[in-house]
């Protein structure tokens, strides 16, 4: 779909739990709110002129469908899968079937924690 705006268009996902930041292990993920968050990233959005749509589930399916839906609307995808990361077949196929340029990130270093944290199922198929 053309983007008459010529604004890259960014989806940016947060996966299960993290609608609990700001109240949650805050040695691990700090004291800033999920809405904190979202505030700082669509300042830094509008200075480099992106149009970012922000979503959040704690449900597997709903992220699924979400990835799904970006087809043809979005030019990248920013997903923290949080714990699906390591547990989500289903989220690495949808990334894969949709074929837009996809970041993983996340709000602690995953390789100092637990082991099985260290293993993600969609880094060998994004972009970073």
């Amino acid at each position: 779909m053309a983007n008459p705006t010529g604004r890259r268009r960014i989806l940016i996902i947060h996966g299960p739990n993290l609608n609990l930041l700001g109240n949650r292990e805050k040695d691990i993920y700090g004291s800033l709110t999920l809405d904190q968050i979202n505030e700082k990233i669509k300042k830094a959005a509008a200075r480099h002129k992106a149009q970012v749509e922000i979503f959040q589930s704690n449900i597997e399916g709903e992220l699924v469908e979400k990835v799904q839906k970006a087809y043809g609307k979005f030019d990248a995808i920013i997903i923290n899968p949080a714990a699906y990361t390591h547990t989500s077949i289903a989220i690495r196929d949808a990334i894969l079937a949709v074929g837009i340029p996809t970041i993983e990130v996340h709000l602690s270093n995953v390789y100092k924690r637990e082991d099985f944290r260290q293993v993600s199922f969609i880094s060998d198929i994004v972009e970073g």
